[in-house]
């Protein structure tokens, strides 16, 4: 099939489920790159869609799958195997003791959706709170929890989703008398607003540690503790989505760590299966009990298939043998020194955020007005992209000059700094 053919076939056949495509035929992947129809090669700034944290054609992936194919893949959803077991007490063993019990599906909006139902048989409640740039997926429940995009022209969601104003440390109009951001009056205020709309039937918060497609937005430390203690006081569930945090990205094995706050239901996706479909969600003896007295059902076709757990048992090997949960933190440590020096060097870069491997610039057309530089963000990505780089800009208005930055957890120091440099580099270019 020519290039030509290619698009056409494109636009005749394929439904348009983002603004755009990337303007390349993608043909394999190789550790931190992929290729396309001309060969040439394109460092993966992303992970694929945030997910390939052993970057592309991991060979203990490629034996995993391989075997897994073999001999079992898939199951009726009321059969269990070995390796599904095995996966559920290492996920338990890797986390606090609250979190024992484990639900393996598929996608990271299919794991919030069985969280949120969790939360809502356990406490009867039925309101969800989340933040207002919020992204937990596009099924009904994680897509009504879900604020950023997407809620305008589909009719009426799922009832009893509220928000929380995002603690944007950059952006945030709540101030201290220094100027620096005052969370803790931001969240009391968010929550003043939530019991003002509340019906009485909280169930649970549903939040990011970090918010990836809501710009790269790293929660203060003290927030979560703090959203603990407000969630206890209502009875609430704290629940939190690590779809792109978890399995060493952020520097630790999971983002709550940092904050010494184990959450009473975790959701993990997309770094668990290394960039294929693979989910999970964690919660407690208690919570778990109570939901199968009151016959808690999720019976979906890939529910505990061998394949899944094949997969997610090879993505723990690979991170605990080659020590990539400390790697992301060492790597995390030059990536941030690098752009902070950006941000010294360039006026247009107003922030830098993030943590370990997951980090983000933002841009802006003056550093005093931090008017946002959406037309900069797509001419820089462009540029990237015809100098060998993939950068991902987040799709939304206002949002377009913010680039997420996620190599995989294996990418080379040499690949890390090289990839900085085409984005200085194409930075540059576009003033």
């Amino acid at each position: 099939m020519g290039t030509d053919s290619f698009w056409d076939d494109v636009d005749r056949h394929l439904v348009r489920y983002i603004p755009s495509f990337t303007p390349r035929i993608i043909e394999r992947g190789a550790g931190s790159y992929v290729y396309d129809e001309d060969g040439n090669a394109i460092l993966d700034f992303t992970s694929g869609q945030m997910s390939a944290v052993l970057g592309h054609a991991h060979p203990a992936i490629v034996e995993a799958v391989s075997e897994s194919v073999a001999t079992l893949d898939h199951l009726f959803s009321g059969m269990l195997s070995r390796p599904v077991v095995t996966l559920g007490k290492r996920l338990s063993d890797s986390l606090p003791e609250n979190l024992t019990k484990m639900l393996l599906v598929t996608t990271g909006a299919e794991s919030n959706e069985a969280a949120i139902k969790m939360a809502k048989l356990y406490t009867g409640g039925y309101e969800i709170v989340s933040f207002d740039r919020s992204w937990h997926g596009m099924t009904s429940g994680a897509a009504a929890a879900t604020f950023s995009a997407g809620r305008r022209g589909y009719g009426p969601v799922l009832p009893g989703n509220l928000t929380l104003p995002t603690p944007n440390a950059y952006r945030s109009p709540f101030r201290n008398p220094d100027g620096s951001h005052d969370w803790k009056t931001e969240l009391e205020y968010g929550f003043s607003i939530v019991d003002t709309q509340s019906t009485g039937s909280l169930a649970a918060v549903l939040i990011e540690p970090v918010l990836s497609s809501g710009g790269i937005i790293d929660l203060p430390l003290g927030y979560l503790a703090r959203l603990r203690e407000l969630c206890d006081e209502r009875g609430m569930l704290l629940i939190l989505d690590e779809a792109q945090t978890g399995l060493g990205r952020t520097g630790t094995m999971y983002a709550f760590e940092r904050d010494g706050v184990a959450p009473d239901i975790l959701t993990l996706s997309k770094t668990l299966g290394a960039g294929l479909p693979v989910a999970a969600v964690m919660t407690s003896d208690e919570i778990e009990n109570v939901c199968a007295e009151r016959g808690f059902l999720f019976y979906t076709t890939h529910a505990a298939d061998p394949l899944a757990a094949i997969v997610a048992n090879a993505v723990l090997d690979v991170i605990e043998r080659d020590g990539l949960v400390e790697r992301a933190a060492k790597l995390g440590d030059q990536l941030t020194e690098r752009l902070v020096g950006m941000q010294n060097r360039f006026d247009v870069v107003g922030d830098v955020r993030g943590r370990g491997l997951l980090q983000g610039v933002e841009l802006v057309l003056d550093k005093q007005t931090r008017e946002p530089a959406d037309e900069l963000g797509a001419v820089v990505t462009k540029g990237c992209l015809e100098r060998g780089l993939h950068m991902n800009i987040v799709q939304l208005p206002g949002m377009g000059g913010i680039f997420r930055i996620a190599p995989p957890l294996t990418i080379s120091e040499d690949d890390l700094h090289a990839g900085v440099d085409i984005l200085e580099e194409s930075l540059r270019a576009a003033l």
